[in-house]
């Protein structure tokens, strides 16, 4: 018998997240997950009069792709998933990963080369279809998480099966301050940053594109960034691990950049011209997730953090930067990871990860 939270996560992701339509096609991009999600997500779709098509896919073949890709390979799979792309209105991918690592020997350059040659399918997905996009509960991931696998499910379906609705309306206030700001300042243990987002725009995260959600973003007028931050959070980048990651930013562009496994981190960063300027800046605030866990889809809606985003920008808040590259860095600024604060037009907007404005108290923990 199939979990019953199964078709409750179906159910969102199908009716709330994609709002799918009678008639509207959506593409299921499944990888390295149980069959009875998938199950339940046909069966949401097909309820909601919309017509699905499945994709299930593994990690390790994909690994196996990547190792000896080339031009002729990745032409091929851009052209046959760009086709496919165009005939959907949305599309939901739930990504399970056995290992998370699984990609980590896979060549930096055919890497490279192959997000380079599929960025349009990736574009014309994030920018003309409804999307959303969500991990799977594995023990890989418990055990990053540092939990059980029992506790860490029971915390996955809730932290994703929140009262997404009710954070969209207390995020409204952010928003607004967000599209009116100008100046932004952020200071904390190692970081002094100090940017634009005038008249950049500002976009809520609230359960429709990513799940667990959480976050609303803009991104910092392209010259604009001046300064250094330090992140204090672990990240993976195409199944390599980094820590302590330190930019330092002249003109908008990395002219420094330090931490662990710095050769790696640098090529990442050359990979193209846009890699070391910024495409997108957010603040996160599910109240549900505390900790690192180094995946990102988590890691950066974490209660009281940030995140500074190497890489392309969005549509929606665009400052014109374009990079085969998006790598989100989270900064937690909760006085358990050493504090730290958010300004707006000479206004502290957070402190220590709480909201102090009247209007945007919504969003501390206890509220959401």
């Amino acid at each position: 018998m199939a979990d019953p939270r199964y078709a409750t996560l179906a159910e969102l992701l199908i009716n709330y997240s994609c709002d799918l339509k009678k008639g509207e096609r959506i593409l299921l991009d499944l990888i390295d997950v149980p069959d009875d999600i998938g199950v339940a997500l046909i069966r949401a779709a097909r309820a909601a009069g919309a017509i699905p098509i499945a994709e299930v896919r593994h990690s390790r073949l994909i690994r196996e792709a990547l190792r000896e890709t080339d031009a002729a390979h990745a032409g091929l799979v851009q052209s046959i998933e760009l086709a496919r792309m165009k005939r959907m209105h949305a599309y939901i991918a739930v990504r399970g990963a056995h290992n998370a690592a699984e990609s980590s020997d896979v060549p930096g350059e055919r890497l490279q080369l192959y997000s380079k040659t599929l960025r349009p399918v990736l574009n014309y997905r994030v920018n003309k279809t409804k999307w959303c996009v969500l991990r799977w509960p594995t023990p890989s991931m418990a055990q990053a998480a540092n939990m059980s696998t029992e506790a860490f499910e029971d915390f996955y379906f809730r932290v994703c099966t929140m009262d997404y609705r009710r954070m969209s309306k207390a995020m409204a206030p952010l928003v607004r301050r967000m599209q009116r700001a100008d100046r932004v300042h952020l200071k904390g243990p190692g970081t002094d940053l100090r940017f634009s987002i005038k008249g950049i725009g500002a976009k809520p995260c609230e359960g429709t594109r990513n799940i667990p959600d959480g976050e609303v973003f803009s991104c910092p007028v392209k010259h604009s960034v001046q300064g250094v931050i330090q992140f204090n959070t672990p990240t993976i980048y195409a199944g390599t691990k980094f820590e302590n990651i330190r930019l330092e930013f002249r003109d908008g562009r990395v002219v420094k950049a330090t931490g662990s496994n710095e050769a790696k981190l640098n090529e990442i960063l050359d990979t193209d011209a846009g890699a070391r300027y910024i495409g997108e800046f957010s603040l996160g605030f599910n109240p549900h997730i505390q900790h690192p866990m180094c995946d990102i889809l988590f890691d950066e809606k974490i209660a009281g953090s940030l995140h500074f985003t190497p890489g392309q920008a969005y549509e929606d808040c665009d400052n014109g930067n374009r990079s085969a590259v998006h790598w989100d860095m989270v900064l937690i600024q909760r006085p358990d990871y050493g504090g730290g604060e958010v300004w707006f037009d000479g206004e502290c907007i957070r402190r220590d990860g709480r909201f102090l404005p009247k209007d945007l108290q919504g969003l501390n923990p206890e509220r959401l």
